[in-house]
């Protein structure tokens, strides 16, 4: 039989070849076989009807019922008979008998039968082809019942059928009204469809559907691919979406129904997005389906990976012994091979562990106790809870897990994991350590911006975090805003630079109008005068910002245009240089472009739906937004020149050298905020660090973030 099954592989290369001679050699063959498997007939024949070589193969066709008949009894052979007689073109009178035989003894007591015999050719001598499809038609035509158009038409309910003038009335999904048409007609267009049918049930009751789908999902796309074949993800939304579930439900229902999919002995789950479910012919168990995947001999991280996925998703099939000895024999196999990686043999041990059910297996602990690189080891796992795992381990293990652990907030990738590293480095003995992290970060935010942005949102949430006090959110909140401009000029994180502004927006502002609150008049005046510098933020969120600020600082409130207008923007000749480069590029070539797309998108027609123009026109928008932004300041600049530059007092230009109680020396440059830069110590004048040191002279403390620092010299920025 296996053999037999590769026919329908060398057809199709025939018809894809168009190699017609070689085609009718391959029928004589298959035609002499001793048996066939009905699928794979009905499969050939039907890729035969598809093809060029249809009609001239009309003549050959009927070679094969020889083989036919050995079929069993069943859907299938009848199927493959319909099809037989749908390609034929002889019409001779052995076969002529022959289909009528069939029909009598398959439809004996139908209604109308001498009629229905006439009308597909068997009362004379008429052409007969598709004798048994059209036969099956007039039989099924009954008012109530469901047909399918072939034409587009889609699904239709039965109204009406006359057999005296030889038509019937339709209602279609897709065409408005009822229609009538000819049985002559119907024959070349409709094909019967069983009221259980789904398209049937989606037409005729989709609420009932609806129940069912969201009652038993598998049931539902088991009927589906029954009806309609195999279908991809995507494919399956087009069938159930909006028609089925509610576009705003299916989301949630597909992540439910998927899981379950998955599980399903029947339905056959693809690897990719771009494979399609598939029906099986006979369920197949997990356990079944899992040795057989491992019989291609897997490598020790594809093995790996699937022992755990399965394990994951099927944990009960470990209470078959049988099965569990299996997987256990194939995990020990692995750990026997030679050259096995630190990581390869952890993750081996971890789920022998499972498998077994024995925990606190000593080789996990060697590993971890003897390994070269704690970091390594870890990041070399790439199963997340197998390196959770691992995390674990060590935490018990090892008595150096704190500088580790340290190290790996900073790098890991997943937040769950930095999350669990968060929690353990909260214990009283780690905390100091925690903080000094968390106080670079805060400083230097684009060097590990994902952390940045997990760490922002815990503060935003969690009052029990560190720094997550009034003043900690503030500082947080200048670097957020630091971190947003830079990560726009860089190009580089467009996902992250989305999530940020949805970050600030979200909620109506609140989690501005949280940290607006504790924040002192310069604090705020140093927050909106960085918003300016993030060009994703529309004025429209500007003048957001600033009302907010009005609304707890009411002397930032405008009475009159004057008092910020007044302001001076500082800047270098550099700065300066750069904003007006920046200005010339929106001008002369953002703007040039945005507008042939926005005639490009408007070109497409329906602008309700179209979201190439709604993003053509946000995108116009952001550039009006900045271009004004920076028009504005502009006119407000003063280029710092060596003359404003004082060094016997901290002012604007001074870069000023401190040092704190433990002697712990660092320097900072103050500038305008165009020139601000935090990783190479160049604060903007209005920052709070900056502010705290302003109108100081050398030997004079200030305090900051709870230290005192003292002033030990002002140099000129002009005196590198």
């Amino acid at each position: 039989m296996e053999l037999q099954m590769s026919y329908l592989k060398d057809f199709l290369h025939q018809i894809a070849e168009r190699d017609y001679p070689a085609f009718l050699r391959l029928w004589e063959e298959y035609c002499a076989s001793d048996e066939i498997d009905p699928q794979e007939l009905f499969d050939i024949l039907k890729a035969t009807q598809n093809s060029e070589f249809g009609e001239p193969f009309g003549k050959y066709v009927e070679k094969i019922l020889p083989l036919w008949e050995k079929l069993p009894e069943g859907d299938a052979k009848h199927s493959t008979f319909k099809l037989i007689i749908d390609l034929q073109t002889i019409n001779n009178e052995e076969l002529r008998q022959r289909v009528f035989d069939y029909i009598q003894k398959r439809w004996t007591s139908a209604k109308h039968f001498n009629d229905k015999l006439r009308l597909v050719g068997l009362r004379g001598k008429e052409f007969f082809q598709g004798a048994v499809s059209h036969f099956e038609l007039l039989d099924h035509m009954e008012k109530g019942k469901f047909v399918f158009h072939t034409g587009g038409w889609g699904v239709g309910e039965i109204m009406d059928v006359s057999f005296i003038r030889e038509q019937l009335s339709v209602e279609f999904e897709n065409v408005p009204g009822k229609k009538d048409l000819s049985f002559a007609n119907a024959f070349k267009t409709l094909i019967p469809i069983a009221n259980d049918h789904f398209l049937a049930m989606r037409f005729g009751n989709a609420d009932l559907l609806e129940g069912k789908a969201k009652e038993n999902p598998v049931e539902i796309v088991r009927i589906l691919l029954r009806d309609l074949g195999p279908k991809t993800a995507a494919e399956i939304k087009n069938e159930l979406c909006e028609l089925v579930i509610p576009e705003d439900e299916w989301a949630k229902w597909w992540q439910g129904a998927r899981g379950k999919i998955k599980k399903d002995t029947i339905i056959e789950t693809p690897e990719d997005l771009q494979g399609q479910f598939v029906l099986r012919r006979a369920e197949v168990s997990h356990e079944e389906r899992f040795l057989k995947a491992l019989e291609s001999k897997p490598d020790v991280a594809s093995l790996t990976a699937m022992v755990y996925a399965f394990l994951r998703d099927f944990p009960e099939t470990l209470k078959n012994p049988d099965f569990k000895s299996a997987v256990q024999a194939k995990i020990e196999e692995a750990l026997a091979l030679p050259d096995l990686t630190e990581a390869q043999h952890l993750q081996l041990l971890f789920l022998l562990e499972d498998v077994s059910g024995q925990k606190g297996n000593s080789k996990v602990a060697h590993i971890i106790q003897n390994a070269k690189s704690l970091e390594a080891l870890v990041q070399s796992i790439e199963i997340h809870s197998l390196k959770k795992r691992t995390l674990m381990a060590i935490r018990k293990i090892r008595p150096d897990w704190k500088e580790l652990f340290l190290n790996l907030l900073f790098t890991a990738v997943q937040n769950p994991l930095r999350d669990y590293l968060f929690t353990e480095l909260l214990s009283t003995e780690t905390l100091p350590d925690l903080k000094r992290k968390l106080e670079d970060l805060w400083v230097h935010p684009a060097r590990f911006p994902e952390l940045f942005i997990w760490y922002f949102q815990k503060i935003t949430s969690d009052p029990k975090a560190p720094y997550a006090d009034k003043e900690g959110k503030c500082r947080f909140l200048e670097g957020f805003f630091v971190l947003l401009s830079h990560l726009e000029q860089t190009g580089t994180q467009k996902e992250l630079v989305k999530k940020m502004n949805s970050l600030l927006t979200a909620g109506r502002y609140a989690t501005i109008r949280d940290i607006f609150q504790g924040a002192s008049l310069p604090m705020t005046q140093e927050f909106l005068l960085l918003a300016t510098k993030c060009h994703s933020l529309s004025d429209h969120d500007i003048k957001i910002l600033h009302s907010l600020a009005e609304v707890v600082h009411p002397s930032l409130r405008k009475k009159s245009e004057s008092s910020a207008e007044n302001n001076v923007v500082w800047t270098t000749e550099e700065g300066f240089k750069k904003a007006k480069e920046r200005m010339e590029q929106i001008a002369t070539v953002e703007m040039i472009e945005t507008a042939k797309e926005i005639e490009a998108a408007r070109a497409l027609g329906d602008l309700k739906e179209n979201a190439e123009f709604k993003a053509a026109l946000a995108k116009r928008d952001r550039l009006q937004s900045e271009l004004k932004s920076l028009s504005e300041l502009a006119n407000k600049v003063r280029v710092l020149t060596e003359i404003d530059v004082s060094t016997d007092e901290v002012g604007i230009g001074s870069i000023v050298e401190c040092k704190n109680k433990k002697g712990k020396v660092a320097t900072y440059t103050l500038l305008g905020p165009w020139d601000a830069d935090p990783d190479q110590f160049i604060l903007s004048f209005q920052s709070k660090l900056a502010q705290s040191m302003k109108g100081l002279k050398v030997g004079q403390n200030f305090q900051f973030q709870g230290e005192e620092f003292t002033i030990t010299a002002i140099r000129s920025y002009f005196k590198k």
